[in-house]
């Protein structure tokens, strides 16, 4: 273990050059293999970037007992790219390879040893999981209705053509034949229904290839690809208040859970907080007005910035609306929107004394978070590509400030 944590923390340092080095390896090994990846550079960065992600949560989970789960669990999803066995083994020799040149003077023999036996183990674990699997790689689900709010969110009603199964809060990747051998994430905006149709939230993204095919594309009749539901933000019934806390089209996981809640009402109190960029990208705000109404336990704060002002000034109504609304020790927290929003909200929500064990999100390579969940990017949740995060590798090294306001010093003001 401390071979590897050790090793991959000289690779971290080249972790961009190691991810291109990997592909360009693999490609020229395997020309037969590139068909299998998305074909433009933009969707290939993307790439590179859930490969690095990858690689940092497998080294930090090593020694944690969700390790093997997680494997399997991605080896199931791995069957909508029709991995085979002779792919691994050509990713593994590709890996190897990219590990060493960028490792440089710090590679030995015992450490390819060790970087062997590892894949070895994750590529085992993964094919196994695969082979466990009795649902199929995808399914088939034809677009019933595309509703457009605006220009640039979608919310599509979709039939599985066979039963879809996920809980409220999961989410989806989603292929369609006018972006080929192309998966982004979309959370799913409803909790099951008898019909087995879903909703899927999305919010176009400038230069998203996926986002703009089903936002300004998409038609009924159309046919789309649907990988095995994934997430973990369900929903954890105990007897604790709960406060979710909802960005963008982040709302949609948060939708289907209070779905979930409004069939089997809660004992506790359940605060929500939405925020937008602007008041048009409240789209659901009529559903959510009726649901403030009709449930005595739900309260609804809203959060956008005041007529004229940047966007960025729902930041500071939100930090404001935290401090002033107390009991964050009590409360278990749901959030959901794009990474930075998820990775500043819940620092700022700890300094306000909630518990890290009970701020529940959906992060890391399984998003992707895409959430898509996994890229943060073209996954319905607002994150300009031009704005990308930076590779997993980048950001443990330089890790960001938070951007959200620390409440303690700030007066209470209006919002």
């Amino acid at each position: 273990m401390r071979i590897l944590k050790s090793s991959f923390a000289v690779v971290e340092r080249r972790a961009e050059h190691a991810a291109k080095y990997f592909y360009t390896h693999l490609f020229w090994h395997n020309p037969g293999i590139r068909e299998l990846f998305p074909a433009s550079s933009e969707d290939m960065q993307r790439q590179r970037d859930r490969l690095f992600a990858a690689l940092t949560h497998v080294i930090a989970h090593l020694e944690n007992e969700t390790l093997l789960p997680y494997l399997r669990d991605l080896g199931r999803d791995h069957r909508k790219f029709l991995a085979s066995p002779e792919h691994y083994a050509a990713v593994g020799a590709s890996l190897i390879a990219a590990l060493q040149e960028a490792s440089a003077d710090a590679w030995s023999p015992q450490v390819e040893k060790a970087w062997g036996q590892a894949y070895q183990v994750i590529a085992d674990a993964m094919m196994a999981g695969a082979a466990s699997s009795e649902d199929p790689p995808w399914w088939d689900a034809e677009v019933q209705r595309h509703l457009l709010y605006g220009q640039d969110i979608a919310v599509l009603r979709l039939r599985p053509h066979a039963p879809f199964p996920y809980l409220p809060g999961q989410y989806t990747s989603v292929s369609s034949e006018r972006v080929p051998t192309t998966w982004r994430t979309y959370s799913i905006g409803n909790a099951p229904r008898a019909d087995g149709t879903i909703d899927l939230h999305v919010s176009r993204i400038e230069h998203g290839r996926m986002s703009t095919a089903l936002v300004r594309d998409a038609r009924p009749g159309d046919v789309l690809r649907l990988g095995a539901a994934g997430g973990q933000l369900t929903f954890r019934r105990g007897d604790r208040p709960v406060s979710f806390i909802a960005a963008g089209t982040g709302w949609a996981p948060i939708r289907a859970m209070l779905e979930e809640l409004a069939g089997r009402p809660p004992d506790q109190d359940v605060r929500l907080f939405v925020v937008a960029r602007d008041a048009a990208h409240l789209y659901d705000r009529p559903l959510i007005d009726e649901c403030a109404a009709a449930f005595d336990w739900l309260s609804v704060t809203y959060l956008t910035p005041a007529p004229g002002r940047h966007r960025n000034q729902a930041t500071d109504r939100l930090a404001t609306a935290l401090s002033n609304r107390g009991l964050w020790p009590d409360q278990d927290v749901y959030l959901s929107g794009p990474p930075r929003f998820i990775e500043e909200t819940s620092y700022l929500v700890e300094e306000l004394g909630a518990r890290p064990g009970r701020i529940f999100y959906d992060s890391g390579p399984a998003l992707g978070r895409g959430d898509g969940r996994d890229d943060g990017q073209d996954d319905g949740r607002g994150q300009d590509p031009r704005d990308r995060p930076m590779g997993f590798g980048e950001w443990f090294l330089n890790r960001p400030d938070p951007h959200w306001h620390n409440p303690s010093g700030r007066a209470p003001r209006e919002y």
